[in-house]
């Protein structure tokens, strides 16, 4: 008695009869139907009388008693909520009405209850009427006291419906009888399917505007189960749509089909209901209805069954067999025929190949008939046959058929025997995803057998193939039975060093990780004498380092394990993770301290440890004892130096390989090299450097050069005594000397301080023009990334040349003229080269640019010639005109004077190399650039504006202002000071910031120099009072 009263008496009876007049006009086919709508309209007949003869119990509405009028107005609402319900159960689809059944019937029989409770409220006001105080007491209780049901089918079906609403996947047969109760229900006629549609069409309209994603799902599972259920098995196609003869043309009769699956039974069994299904479908129903907590049913009458007892119908099931085998047997006699035929038609083997596949895999009994037939080996000679006609798809099918045989041991063994496993691996690169799906699962199936993993695994391209499918992500389903069949074959012990060699290393890695010693040892063989890409390298090294080290300490794995170690060491990105192993005390153990080690021992140790230290990394901080002693330690230089003389010729290889290891690694270098020089090394290593084989002298000569870097004047002491240094020209001479021989020797020539006398032995001029070309040479034929040896073959030149130009004197000059070396040294500015040849090129340019300053002062310091040419002049009374002079050297310098920076073009590639990233770089181009500015020089307005215009002034002031305190900043600074002795350029960057808090920075923390020159720099930009004024005039006089 919830509902909201009308305004007034009359508008409630007008309410009251309206509702009545929409129950008894609207009638459609749903009106019937549903017991509960009917019922309550019994009601609401009887309402109807009583109503209308108690409203003329008074004269008008607004003179009944107010009980009576109050009662009229609560009726009124709880009527029009209930007509409401009604009219859904009229109007709305019967499927939605079952979908919403329980809610309807609760709503219904909560407003009739509470149209009883409002007419129990008149009966005290009609005590003059005692008839129909009678007639609505009686009406009252019997509305108060009413109980909607739910017929048990409803509410089945009601619970079926909301379990499809929960998405959950559902069988054909499971689908085929909740389509029977539906239609049950709904008291449809099972074939009467039109029906049933429309009721599905109905209920999209009802649902249109729902928001309800279960009311969504279940339209969807009703459309896709009737679509389904629509299917009418066709029984002819059980015939298998080959011609067949007049006797053998027997169709399955309609009691072979299955009610819920429409196919003929393969095992048929009777219900208590005595209807006869296929029993895993039937099972699959019983399985839902217990899922759902109902009672389980038989689908096709509805009754609830007592006993879920299958009993197997075996009359039935005897005649289908019998239907089936003569079936079979025909169609595999047919199949036989069109196979061996000798073109035959692609459609008809194609159809015959289904035929085949179907009859298999319904009728797995039916296996050694086709056996016994003959097709096993048709089908195998079909895949032999490379005719184009015999295309990917039959290939598929072909042996999808096989796949099926398969599951028969004598068919498998016949298919062995005549090299199905070939046929198989070729068809693992068809064209077809199918032909290769089906090909890898035959693979698979015969893969359960040891024997066969071991032929398989021997097969050519079988392992290859399978890992590449396996690793194969664009295909998961292709990349999942590939890695399958690897599986089995992973389990055969015969099969790891196969398998490793296609690549596939996991058996191999588990094996040596968690076998015992004498599979670790095995293992570790493998590993050593096994041909491995870098990954392959990586990935066992991370895996199995660890384990390959503790063999190291075990005599009988220690040969294994060194092998496969050295075997990982050629990769150089595996020397952290070797050095992390701790490899270096177990490998320095056998090197040093194991007395019974083999020579062929020790050359494997030796030649991991000098793989590991090959290029700078982990090893430097690495310790190589228990005492902590590192790689670069003098103990170990000791220790490599004292067995250098003793070891078997491939380990003095392999030291000097780490010896040059060591000593090329930053950190160490300077260490290393040291060590050497106070064992007295040197003359350990120059041993080698005539030595016969190639490999000796090449590591020699690599380590004479690194010893050259670091102690150029030792060395060349060590050298003269025993060599002459013509040795190192002639080996750069020599045409039959390796390039690395070549490239150390012209460092090692660069970098030992030679005396003048030496420098006129060594460095002659034919030598000079045999450099100048193979620098050229190079330049030609190199690409713009060089090699190391390429590279250091430049820097020995490049070096030999700076050589060259530190003690200059007029056959030299000419000599420097002859070959262009100032365009030689300007060429390598700009040529892709490591920092150092830059560097040297720079210091080059500088020496020539200082020469060139020298004889240009000479020059001009000489008297004009007199005489007749004096005389002459004294006559005409004109001079000729004199020649232009450079702006640098206040001289005239020719174009191809080869000592003038300026008309040489190298003012700009130099000015380029300020912006360098290395600093020794940056300093060589400043010293070059300086000695275009002389203090002496008369002309320093004009030399310091021809630096403007060619980008020097800038770009010393933007360097200066970028770099911190050091020698760079020193010589930026005194070339600065100088520029800013010119009054006009003064005045210009008075006003740059940047460079006047540059150089008050130099003042406040340079050294000595470098105050000095920033506070007379700050002096000319007039930020500051000179010292002496007189010291400051007379500078900015001279640069006037």
């Amino acid at each position: 008695m919830t509902s909201s009263l009308p305004l007034s008496t009359a508008e409630a009876i007008e309410s009251i009869n309206r509702s009545l007049s929409d129950l008894s006009n609207r009638t459609t086919n749903n009106q019937d139907f549903f017991e509960n709508p009917r019922h309550f309209c019994g009601y609401v007949t009887r309402l109807q009388l009583l109503l209308n003869t108690l409203v003329r119990t008074s004269s008008s509405p607004d003179a009944l008693p107010p009980p009576v009028q109050t009662a009229l107005k609560g009726i009124a609402g709880d009527l029009a909520n209930a007509v409401e319900t009604v009219l859904v159960y009229r109007n709305k689809s019967k499927i939605f009405v079952l979908i919403n059944c329980i809610s309807l019937s609760d709503a219904l029989q909560q407003r009739t209850i509470a149209i009883g409770a409002w007419l129990a409220l008149t009966e005290n006001s009609l005590q003059d009427h005692p008839e129909l105080r009678k007639k609505i007491a009686d009406l009252s209780r019997e509305m108060k006291e009413i109980l909607f049901k739910v017929t048990e089918n409803e509410e089945r079906m009601h619970f079926t419906l909301q379990k499809e609403g929960e998405g959950r996947e559902t069988t054909k047969a499971v689908q085929s009888a909740i389509i029977m109760d539906l239609l049950r229900t709904l008291g449809i006629e099972s074939d009467n399917l039109t029906e049933l549609r429309e009721q599905i069409k109905q209920l999209r309209t009802d649902l249109a505007r729902s928001s309800s994603i279960s009311e969504r799902r279940i339209l969807s599972s009703l459309q896709r189960i009737l679509e389904s259920w629509c299917i009418v098995a066709d029984l002819s196609s059980f015939n298998y749509d080959i011609e067949m003869e007049d006797d053998v043309n027997i169709s399955p009769f309609k009691s072979f089909l299955c009610p819920l699956t429409k196919d003929v039974m393969k095992e048929p069994v009777v219900l208590e209901s005595s209807q006869t299904y296929e029993r895993k479908a039937i099972e699959y129903w019983f399985q839902r209805c217990l899922e759902d907590y109902r009672d389980p049913t038989c689908p096709v009458t509805g009754q609830v069954l007592k006993s879920l007892e299958l009993k197997p119908n075996i009359g039935l099931a005897g005649a289908i067999e019998e239907w089936i085998n003569r079936n079979v047997d025909f169609q595999v006699k047919k199949a036989v025929e069109v196979l061996c035929e000798v073109n035959p038609q692609v459609d008809s083997v194609e159809r015959v190949l289904d035929i085949l596949y179907k009859i298999l895999e319904e009728y797995p009994f039916s296996r050694y008939r086709v056996r016994n037939s003959g097709v096993v080996l048709l089908l195998v000679k079909l895949l032999r046959n490379s005719s184009k006609n015999i295309g990917t798809l039959l290939r598929s099918k072909a042996l999808m058929a096989l796949l099926s045989m398969a599951k028969d041991e004598e068919s498998k063994k016949i298919m062995l025997d005549e090299g199905i496993s070939r046929l198989a691996i070729h068809s693992l690169i068809g064209s077809s995803e199918k032909e290769r799906e089906y090909a890898v699962k035959l693979l698979l199936e015969f893969s359960s057998d040891r024997a066969y993993c071991i032929s398989l695994a021997l097969e050519k391209g079988a392992l290859v193939l399978l890992t590449s499918m396996a690793g194969n992500l664009v295909h998961p389903a292709l990349s999942n039975l590939a890695e399958e069949v690897l599986k089995n074959l992973e389990k055969v012990e015969d099969n790891v060093e196969l398998l490793a060699a296609a690549g596939r290393f996991e058996p191999l890695i588990s094996r040596l990780c968690e076998g015992s010693d004498d599979v670790k040892i095995e293992m570790a063989y493998m590993v050593g004498k096994m041909t491995l890409t870098n990954i392959s390298r990586e990935q066992i090294a991370r895996q199995c380092a660890k384990v390959l080290v503790e063999l190291l300490y075990k005599s009988v794995g220690r040969a294994a394990s060194l092998q496969a170690l050295y075997n990982l060491s050629v990769l150089e990105d595996n020397a952290t993770v070797l050095v992390d192993s701790a490899v270096l005390p177990a490998l320095m153990n056998i090197l040093f301290k194991n007395q019974d080690a083999s020579p062929e021992l020790n050359e494997l140790a030796a030649a991991t440890i000098a793989n590991i230290v090959s290029n700078p990394g982990h090893w430097e901080l690495a310790s190589t004892d228990k005492k902590g002693n590192s790689m670069q330690s003098e103990s170990v230089v000791s220790s490599l130096l004292a067995i250098l003389s003793v070891a078997s010729p491939q380990c003095q290889v392999s030291i000097l390989h780490i010896l040059c290891g060591i000593a090329s690694s930053p950190q160490a270098s300077g260490s290393v090299a040291t060590h050497i020089k106070s064992r007295d090394g040197m003359k350990s290593i120059f041993m080698f450097l005539e030595h016969p084989e190639v490999e000796h002298r090449v590591h020699a000569f690599r380590l004479t050069r690194i010893l050259s870097e670091c102690f150029g004047q030792d060395l060349a002491d060590e050298l003269k005594p025993f060599y002459k240094l013509s040795f190192f020209k002639e080996k750069l001479l020599d045409d039959q000397s390796t390039h690395g021989e070549k490239s150390d020797s012209a460092c090692i020539l660069a970098n030992i301080q030679l005396s003048e006398e030496e420098v006129k032995t060594v460095l002659e001029a034919n030598f000079i023009k045999w450099i100048v070309t193979n620098l050229k040479n190079q330049q030609r034929s190199s690409n713009a990334r060089l090699s190391r040896q390429v590279s250091s073959m430049v820097e020995g030149l490049v070096g030999l040349l700076l050589h060259f130009t530190k003690s200059l004197n007029p056959p030299s000059l000419t000599v420097a003229r002859e070959q262009s070396l100032m365009t030689v040294f300007c060429e390598q500015l700009s040529f892709p080269s490591k920092p150092r040849v830059k560097q040297l090129a720079a210091l080059g340019l500088k020496n020539l640019s200082e020469a060139g300053r020298l004889l240009s002062a000479a020059e001009s310091g000489k008297p004009k010639p007199r005489g007749v040419c004096a005389a002459l002049v004294a006559m005409c009374g004109r001079p000729p005109p004199e020649p232009s002079t450079c702006p640098i050297h206040n001289a005239h310098c020719e174009d191809d004077s080869q000592l003038c920076l300026l008309k040489s073009n190298c003012i700009r590639p130099l000015v380029d190399l300020l912006t360098d990233e290395d600093t020794s770089v940056q300093i060589a181009a400043v010293e070059a650039l300086s000695t275009l500015i002389v203090d002496t020089s008369k002309n320093l307005k004009r030399a310091v504006d021809q630096l403007h215009q060619q980008g020097v002034v800038d770009a010393v002031i933007d360097l200066f202002t970028e770099i911190r305190p050091g020698v760079l900043q020193e010589r930026a600074l005194w070339m600065i000071e100088r520029i800013l002795r010119v009054e006009g350029h003064s005045q210009q960057y008075s006003l740059n910031q940047s460079l006047v808090r540059a150089l008050v920075e130099a003042f406040k923390h340079g050294n000595a120099n470098a105050k000095m020159h920033s506070q007379e720099a700050l002096t000319n930009l007039k930020q500051i009072s000179g010292v002496s004024r007189r010291d400051s005039s007379q500078a900015r006089s001279q640069g006037r």
